[in-house]
């Protein structure tokens, strides 16, 4: 039997709305669509499974995510066929790029043949999407070689310490540093390029394994991206004194390594960037780069342009939603292919979502407090 805290956050996360109401004739996508705010739609992500293979403290918790935990049933999962149909959608809608998430994308069984099925479709452009994933690593080094070939253009790798005590502590499972940088080894010798690592970094946990991380990775390709601990959900006990701050941790960095700020790759790009000088003080690309995603001190609200497709077919409109719309539900009770089209467009027109920008004026709730609990990372996807 389940205690009431996790019967809470199982019906929480299955609340849906239906989407609202259009009136009048269905429109084509024109692939420019965008908010009240003016922000387009550029980036879908997709989380495959609610399930994952580690119980990382500041997402899955095992005393709330245990052995008893209900996770979803597999008749209540977006098929792949069903992700590549409204996927396909999304791209007309003007998306550009498609990230697969979890829990832990990489447990979803056959997840290369979705990847496959994804490739085949096109944008606006007339181009195929990009295509990223976001894993732990602990099945990516026997899987590396057929995502890049069904595929997959980018991996990111989630690691949040080298030092394996920490490391260990943190993913809650015992798994080993060795097994995640193996992974991202095997990574690139399936062809991948520009893989990233993402550390999340939480004050009198991991915050001393800032400079090792950075160490260990300049100047092998891989960019470092440096995550501030944020209140995603109801179950990770966040507190602001555990968070450290972007500006702090390149203060840390700069103390040891010179660093010059660099141009986003893309408009809406989360993640500041900053590369490797060399003795010049110029950016050196042999050295890279590091980023860093500050959603909590310095929120990005403004240009965000992605949207979040759940495992059972909620779509929610904010990484911090409390609430989604229930797109399997008319997928499932026939809807067209015109009216799907026309519920995204629906809901992304009345968007109006910019929760980082408001967090500190906002009542922040413990976690066993009433009222609306936003919608868990692990299963809306980070």
């Amino acid at each position: 039997m389940t205690t009431g805290k996790r019967a809470s956050i199982v019906d929480s996360r299955r609340i849906g709305q239906m989407p609202p109401a259009h009136s009048g004739s269905l429109q084509a996508p024109t692939g420019l669509l965008t908010d009240l705010r003016g922000r387009p739609l550029r980036d879908l992500r997709i989380s495959v499974t609610d399930r994952c293979n580690f119980r990382c403290t500041y997402c899955m918790p095992k005393e709330i995510f245990g052995k008893d935990y209900n996770f979803l049933p597999q008749a209540s999962l977006l098929t792949f066929e069903e992700i590549t149909r409204l996927s396909a959608l999304f791209l007309a809608h003007g998306v550009h790029k498609i990230r697969l998430t979890g829990g832990e994308p990489l447990v979803r069984k056959n997840i290369e043949k979705l990847v496959a099925m994804l490739a085949e479709l096109r944008t606006t452009e007339h181009a195929p999407p990009e295509i990223t994933l976001t894993t732990n690593g602990s099945l990516l080094a026997k899987k590396a070689r057929g995502l890049k070939e069904a595929g997959l253009s980018r991996v990111t790798v989630s690691l949040d310490s080298l030092d394996e005590a920490v490391f260990q502590a943190m993913n809650d499972v015992g798994f080993p540093v060795a097994g995640v940088l193996a992974a991202i080894d095997a990574a690139q010798e399936a062809g991948f390029e520009r893989i990233k690592v993402n550390m999340v970094v939480k004050r009198g946990t991991n915050d001393q394994e800032i400079l090792p991380m950075a160490r260990h990775f300049r100047g092998t390709g891989i960019t470092l991206r440096f995550i501030e601990f944020m209140d995603v959900g109801s179950t990770n006990h966040w507190r602001m004194q555990e968070v450290v701050s972007s500006k702090e941790v390149l203060a840390r960095l700069q103390a040891e390594f010179p660093l010059v700020a660099l141009q986003p790759t893309a408009p809406g790009e989360t993640a500041e960037r900053w590369g490797y000088a060399d003795a010049s003080g110029q950016y050196d690309p042999k050295l890279g780069e590091v980023g860093f995603i500050s959603s909590v001190t310095k929120a990005f609200c403004g240009t965000c342009n992605r949207i979040r497709l759940s495992t059972e077919g909620q779509l929610f409109t904010c990484l911090f939603a409390t609430q989604g719309w229930d797109l399997r539900g008319i997928m499932r009770g026939g809807a067209t292919e015109e009216q799907l089209s026309q519920a995204i467009a629906d809901i992304w027109h009345g968007r109006n979502d910019r929760y980082s920008e408001l967090r500190a004026s906002l009542p922040r709730k413990d976690d066993d407090g009433d009222g609306p609990r936003r919608i868990e990372m692990s299963y809306i996807g980070g």
